[in-house]
């Protein structure tokens, strides 16, 4: 679904008029996930909330699964104002020339949920969010889904199963360094497109929350996963920055309040979630399930770490050193 510009033309005039009065305020939120992962029953949890709040002054429409748009889509639907509210992984920010985000997908920059709630829950979350409005975004939270494993139709337990395979990524230049560095081929892919790919052999593996694997059905045509827990996979709620400061004052207040009480229940049931996929995905058969030794987690490790030199210049060394900052992450100990 491409935008014309007379399209653009009439959402802008949509979102500028200032015709609030009409109620109930319709707030289209889109996302490319399933409704019953972490990220889409939040979605639904903002909307029910957003109505008793705001005493059905709004009206939240989630669009799961792409149908509205799909993820190379959406981004420039939002900004034009043809939706109102994404939650698109952090990676989809570089793209926009805001490059500090992909410092989220440096492979290991993470050892455990508290050291990224330090970053996501902090005044270094709020100052990457904040750098989002200049592009015409208001960043409004940041949302779990949870450590991705790798998968693939052989064993994946040290750096040398690697090589050669076809490995989905979403876009990102970090993420392609990181298949590249493990001597991969990195195979940028919609989410929307990934489970035919992998069932035809267009691309060999990939990498996914537990949540994301099973929802997708992906476990059905990958034979083997590794729990490596390399790499976050979270997202930043965001809305059209012109739409949300035409709200009425009282108006926001209250979806302000629904968002908070959303962002708590995503970020508490991600775990849940995921886990319960893992443990769906070993009672089906379908995929074996290798958990990666103390030594085969540390070869991973350092052969990853060379990513985040590797995209210094790109997100920045003073962005990645606040990162190492927040988390305690120490290359040099590698």
């Amino acid at each position: 679904m491409k935008l014309t510009a007379l399209a653009a033309a009439l959402v802008a005039s949509t979102i500028s008029f200032g015709a609030f009065a009409q109620q109930p305020i319709v707030i289209k939120f889109s996302h490319v996930v399933s409704q019953d992962t972490p990220k889409g029953k939040a979605s639904d949890f903002f909307a029910k909330r957003a109505a008793e709040l705001t005493k059905d002054k709004v009206k939240v429409e989630v669009y799961a699964n792409s149908t509205l748009y799909k993820d190379k889509e959406e981004m420039e639907a939002l900004q034009l104002g043809a939706v109102q509210m994404l939650a698109p992984s952090l990676a989809k920010f570089g793209p926009l020339g805001v490059k500090e985000f992909e410092a989220f997908d440096l492979p290991y920059i993470f050892d455990n949920a508290n050291e990224l709630h330090k970053v996501t829950t902090g005044p270094l979350g709020a100052s990457l969010l904040a750098k989002l409005e200049p592009k015409g975004i208001k960043g409004l939270a940041f949302w779990d889904n949870g450590f991705k494993s790798f998968s693939a139709n052989k064993p994946l337990k040290t750096p040398a199963d690697f090589k050669g395979l076809k490995m989905r990524i979403q876009s990102s230049k970090v993420l392609e360094s990181q298949m590249r560095n493990l001597g991969s081929l990195p195979q940028m892919m919609a989410f929307s497109e990934v489970y035919q790919a992998l069932q035809t052999g267009v691309v060999d593996g990939t990498e996914n929350p537990h949540s994301n694997l099973y929802t997708q059905k992906m476990f059905e045509v990958q034979k083997h996963m590794s729990l490596t827990e390399h790499g976050y996979l979270g997202y930043a709620v965001i809305t059209n920055k012109k739409f949300w400061d035409g709200l009425p004052a009282d108006v926001r207040g209250q979806l302000e309040q629904a968002m908070k009480e959303a962002t708590e229940y995503a970020n508490k049931i991600a775990k849940a979630e995921n886990d319960e996929a893992l443990a769906k995905v070993k009672a089906s058969g379908k995929t074996e399930i290798h958990t990666p030794t103390a030594a085969e987690r540390a070869e991973l490790k350092k052969v990853l770490v060379k990513t985040h030199s590797d995209m210094a210049s790109r997100i920045g060394k003073e962005t990645i050193d606040a990162f190492y900052k927040e988390t305690g992450f120490d290359p040099s100990k590698l």
